[in-house]
């Protein structure tokens, strides 16, 4: 059995650097990692304390693709975010 990857990214703070409101600039050094976890064919999910509906806004924003799920929800192998988290194998904070 192939086993796939789960990748988790937060948005805010992770995927885009929080100015504001009208101010959130995409963090693109991030979304460049996003995406080589992608194409290495990894599960690609996205979380945010803001919740599914905003994660999801930003997840089309970004251009990227990626499965939502509520923060802490899931146990993923691999999360990144801005804050210190234990709720992957492997918590990243970036």
């Amino acid at each position: 059995m192939n086993k796939h990857i789960k990748v988790c990214f937060d948005i805010d703070g992770t995927l885009i650097h929080l100015v504001g409101e009208k101010e959130d600039t995409p963090r693109y050094e991030i979304i460049n990692l996003f995406k080589i976890f992608e194409s290495l064919g990894c599960d690609m999910y996205a979380h945010s304390g803001g919740g599914i509906d905003y994660c999801q806004r930003w997840i089309e924003k970004l251009g990227l693709k990626a499965k939502i799920v509520q923060k802490g929800s899931l146990k993923a192998d691999i999360v990144l975010d801005d804050e210190r988290v234990n709720i992957g194998i492997l918590n990243l904070k970036v």
